[in-house]
């Protein structure tokens, strides 16, 4: 997402060589969205994969539809949006199937059983392998997974996003043996001590309107900051590897996705699978950053979360 939209401006060249490297390390996993850019992030990935696409497993989303300017037009799950909007990730894409297709967002107008039939018709139809939903509630999950079973729920979750653990979402994703695949596991870059004000974020980064990037909430938020680098000092790692590590350690069934646009972060990132963190340390931090410790809700309007 970042390589295209939201946090400031991008670019192409060292995104793509961001990906590649990614790939010779023997990263797999790549996740975009149709709304990214609006529509260039898929583009920049299938330009990044070609001639690699059998490497990677590829997942996309459509949800939150967008104008070609870039205005919002709401979320749609009809299902013949969501058969038009596969069929345009795949060409945008320069493939022939999508390894993981997301709703992204959950309409609240449209029965989650009826966007749920047509995503199942794509994989019938050859077009996806597997489906996914992101920001459900435990819920609609259930109703979704009734379809089709469900191969990955996406949804924030880092040690200052942990909602998860008390919702329901969670505990229904393992009983149903669905992956569990966390965005923003950095905290939007904030749990790597790198943000200290809104100068450091450029005029345009969405991260601004944020709640938690805002007044009181920023200043509050950085008790956990300070926590997490001072027990990322004693296991001589960065902020962001303990942060990352943290979220591993969760269990076998996360796939953490953290966005960034660098190498040198890349591969900051990728030490983190080497970080192990022992029961005191995970102890320490479960006790810096406990459920509900983050100060300002996670977006400006929630209301379309946790649907």
């Amino acid at each position: 997402m970042g390589m295209s939209e939201f946090y400031g401006p991008g670019d192409e060249a060292a995104s793509i060589a961001t990906i590649h490297r990614f790939i010779e390390l023997g990263g797999t996993f790549i996740d975009t969205a149709d709304m990214y850019g609006p529509f260039t992030n898929e583009v920049l990935v299938g330009k990044a994969i070609a001639g690699k696409r059998d490497q990677v497993v590829l997942a996309t989303k459509f949800g939150n539809e967008r104008a070609a300017d870039g205005s919002w037009k709401g979320i749609n799950g009809r299902p013949d949006y969501v058969k038009a909007a596969c069929d345009a990730s795949l060409k945008r894409l320069g493939v022939d199937h999508i390894d993981l297709y997301y709703q992204h967002r959950v309409d609240r107008t449209t029965p989650i059983e009826e966007t749920w039939g047509a995503m199942k018709e794509l994989v019938e139809a050859g077009k996806v392998r597997y489906l996914g939903i992101s920001e459900a509630s435990a819920t609609t999950i259930r109703k979704a997974n009734d379809v089709h079973p469900i191969t990955a729920v996406q949804t924030e979750w880092s040690l200052w996003t942990r909602d998860v653990e008390n919702n329901g979402v969670l505990a229904t994703v393992r009983e149903l043996g669905i992956g569990f695949v966390p965005y923003s596991p950095l905290g939007r870059g904030f749990l790597t001590g790198a943000i200290t004000s809104l100068d450091d974020l450029a005029a345009d980064d969405r991260r601004r309107t944020y709640p938690r990037f805002q007044g009181e909430n920023f200043a509050a938020n950085f008790a956990i900051v300070d926590a997490v680098k001072a027990i990322a000092a004693k296991k001589g790692a960065t902020p962001a590897q303990l942060a990352l590590a943290w979220v591993l350690a969760q269990g076998e069934d996360v796939a953490p996705i953290p966005g960034t646009r660098k190498i040198s972060r890349l591969e900051e990132n990728l030490a983190s699978l080497e970080l192990l963190l022992t029961a005191d340390d995970l102890a320490q931090l479960n006790q810096a950053a406990p459920i509900g410790a983050t100060a300002g809700e996670r977006y400006p309007d929630m209301s379309t979360v946790n649907a």
